[in-house]
């Protein structure tokens, strides 16, 4: 089952804007990327297209949408959670929208490498310590760690994206 072009046409025409991006949720889309995220942060209105069914009438892909994206390789019901995941992927790109502007510096992905590690006080919990180098203040040694951390990290875990770093 399908859902059908008059509706969608209805919708998208009546809400569009000049120079809007209006977007597809689909398994068959480009993968979405922290740098999709980054773009699509500075257009000036987005239209995000949820699927149900089995997707929408060719039409409406042919003549109104301008990106299709997909979150993964897999299948989901519908597209309402891929569209909420880009929508709070983008929205942190939007200036104001974090508290700490250099929160996007040390995100996961970003310079395609993880996360590092990351700890709080106290120094010990429960026999675990917090590794010594982040607590003896030398920046420059906390930014070798981190660095190695999530070059580590990367090559475990996501061989893909590590790849792509080199």
């Amino acid at each position: 089952m399908l859902m059908k072009p008059e509706p969608i046409f209805a919708a998208i025409e009546a809400l569009q804007t000049p120079g809007c991006t209006r977007i597809y949720m689909c398994p068959d889309g480009e993968k979405f990327s922290p740098k999709i995220a980054s773009e699509l942060s500075h257009a000036g209105h987005l239209i995000i297209l949820s699927g149900h069914y089995e997707g929408i009438d060719q039409r409406v892909r042919d003549c109104l949408i301008d990106r299709e994206i997909s979150i993964g390789d897999y299948v989901l019901t519908n597209g309402t959670l891929p569209a909420a995941v880009i929508a709070d992927a983008i929205a942190r790109y939007v200036k104001g929208v974090l508290g700490e502007e250099n929160s996007l510096t040390f995100d996961s992905f970003n310079g395609n490498l993880l996360a590092f590690p990351q700890y709080t006080r106290p120094a010990e919990f429960r026999g675990m310590k917090v590794p010594e180098v982040l607590l003896n203040g030398n920046h420059a040694e906390i930014e070798c760690w981190r660095r190695q951390c999530q070059i580590e990290k990367t090559q475990a875990r996501r061989q893909d994206i590590f790849k792509t770093k080199e």
